[in-house]
């Protein structure tokens, strides 16, 4: 048996592949990269010399480093699950039309980071349709974010779709909880409005059968979380509301075609993609900006994730920067490499202005364009093809999380009243109450003074995610950019955790971290434990301040107390 009988796009010869890429069957990209091309080019060439993309669809884990390293080879499977997937279509669309017969009208999806983040965006980009339940992400555990999504539904019309790979994720578990004791008093059989999406032989797994939930789906294992939108953790929630899963996995399967083993590397999408955000980031461009249209705005925090939780270790890391305010091109430094996402339809002629713009400028641009939303499926693909290549430019591992961990042990221990109380008195001196005018401006222009050239600035905000909250929010990052005339970034605590988490302690520390903290007004018990929503929050913004100072960060940590919009604007009003 010929084993390049498996592999994408054998049989076809190169001059039909190239017309299919032609044809416009593959969202198209362009890369302006000036004084940079030189590089990515050898690198190709270096990458076709070696066969690169043979091996990867072989799964050769020496693409990475010299000798096998756990979660490579069997952190690849990825690559087959626009085909393999395709087999569950017809489970998935009949799970939908169950729930809309049922006059299912929410989906509340619990989780966290890859569990949660590829649902986020197709409901916020496709919106459900209609019949279909409409999706709610919680990904907070700050109280007042639970209460909120319960007020938005009607628990006897809500279906709860439990998520984690690991299937022990406290928030996860927190979350479930609590609804499983909301539902019990509306409902004989509570176990209907629950589905489990989690890794075979999980406790998670365990847990639905215990409960007698409504469906449990197992996911195939050799997919990390953050590469898992194509798997059920991201086919669940998007069946639930009504989107083709049958259309999205033939358009991601296009992508595959485009990157198959015998498309010369300098053609291969990912490939390309893969070379230039490595080289440049080598090259001190590290901070990957993105500027997407209207119909396209949810997905840059998908990428964000996968770019910064693959990348950020041994000192190394591209940071994702997303959702930031426009500047003038003057303003952006040396540092940034633009990844502009272009919908054919959205009026673009804003966006294009400044993208010539900045290429006027000598800031090296991707363009990636877009024919309709499906084609996001298309996208997941090329941006995992593309880091895990970017990863072996780099040379780092793409597929491990090494210093998630920590935050979370000292998080736990932080839930211990002796622990917390230890904790708190070494933050004296670089925590401040927002109440404390004096004291928080010296504090921050102290903060502040640390900044060097190519760092960015990382607000973490441990508050409950509201609009007013995140324009106060970005308010505080015009404030910071004005200050310091460096990248901002932006991430709501505990989700953050999840996704640009180990950048911030894994990669480069070229971070100065303001964490923001409130004091919830009205607290909420998490049944069947001994702890709160509110006292949890609290232990994970703790145990991550002290992993970040473990780590040697520049972090400065301000309570908010409990009128958040008041506190922020006290902020705002020291930054000026």
């Amino acid at each position: 048996m010929n084993p390049l009988k498996e592999l994408p796009g054998f049989g076809q010869s190169m001059e039909e592949k190239r017309k299919n890429i032609l044809a416009g069957k593959v969202n198209r990209q362009r890369l302006t990269l000036g004084k940079y091309e030189g590089r990515i080019k050898k690198r190709l060439r270096t990458w076709q010399e070696d066969k690169f993309a043979c091996r990867l669809w072989r799964k050769d884990p020496t693409l990475w480093f010299p000798k096998a390293v756990p979660e490579i080879s069997d952190r690849l499977g990825w690559l087959t699950l626009p085909e393999a997937m395709q087999e569950e279509s017809e489970r998935l669309r009949a799970f939908a039309e169950e729930a809309k017969a049922d006059e299912i009208r929410h989906g509340v999806l619990l989780g966290m980071g890859g569990s949660s983040l590829a649902p986020e965006v197709f409901q916020r980009t496709f919106g459900n349709r209609q019949g279909y339940p409409e999706l709610i992400v919680l990904d907070s555990t700050h109280p007042a974010a639970v209460k909120a999504v319960e007020a938005q539904v009607d628990l006897r019309r809500t279906l709860f779709l439990v998520s984690s790979k690991s299937g022990t994720t406290t928030e996860m578990l927190s979350f479930f909880r609590y609804f499983w004791e909301k539902v019990c008093h509306v409902t004989y059989q509570p176990g209907q409005h629950f589905v489990a999406v989690t890794d075979p032989g999980t406790p998670l797994e365990k847990l639905a059968c215990e409960r007698d939930f409504r469906s449990i789906f197992k996911s195939t294992p050799d997919v990390g979380g953050r590469y898992s939108a194509l798997t059920f953790f991201g086919l669940v929630p998007a069946a639930l509301i009504g989107l083709d899963v049958g259309r999205l996995l033939d358009r991601a399967w296009t992508m595959v075609e485009a990157s198959a083993f015998c498309v010369p590397e300098a053609d291969n999408p990912g490939l390309a993609l893969g070379a230039a955000l490595g080289e440049l980031a080598l090259s001190g461009r590290d901070k990957l900006t993105f500027v997407a249209s209207s119909s396209l705005e949810a997905f840059p925090a998908w990428i964000e994730q996968l770019v910064a939780e693959s990348t950020g270790k041994e000192g190394k890391g591209i940071v994702p920067v997303i959702d930031e305010l426009p500047r003038s091109p003057e303003f952006y430094g040396a540092d940034r490499l633009f990844a502009c996402l272009l919908m054919e339809g959205d009026d673009n002629q804003g966006l294009g202005e400044k993208i010539t713009a900045l290429e006027a400028a000598g800031h090296p641009v991707i363009h990636i364009r877009l024919k309709e939303k499906a084609d996001l499926a298309q996208e997941f693909f090329r941006w995992e093809v593309a880091v895990a290549a970017a990863g072996a430019v780099m040379g780092i591992h793409p597929f491990n999380q090494p210093d998630v961990q920590l935050a979370k042990e000292l998080a736990s221990k932080a839930m211990d009243k002796k622990g917390r109380g230890k904790t708190a008195a070494k933050n004296r001196g670089e925590e401040v109450a927002g109440a404390n005018h004096q004291a928080l401006r010296q504090l921050l222009s102290d903060w502040l003074a640390k900044a060097q050239a190519g760092d960015y600035a990382a607000v973490q905000a441990y508050l409950r995610p509201t609009p007013e909250t995140t324009a106060l929010l970005q308010a505080v990052r015009v404030a910071l950019g004005d200050r310091m005339h460096l990248a901002t970034t932006l991430g709501y605590g505990p989700r953050f955790l999840h996704s640009t988490g180990q950048l911030h302690k894994g990669g480069p520390n070229t971070c100065l971290i303001l964490q923001l903290v409130d004091e919830p007004a009205d607290d909420l018990a998490v049944p069947e434990t001994n702890y709160t929503f509110g006292s949890l929050i609290h232990a994970q913004a703790l145990g991550d301040y002290q992993a970040l100072k473990q780590r040697g960060r520049r972090v400065l940590r301000i309570r908010l107390g409990e009128d958040t919009s008041k506190g922020l604007k006290f902020v705002l009003k020291a930054l000026g």
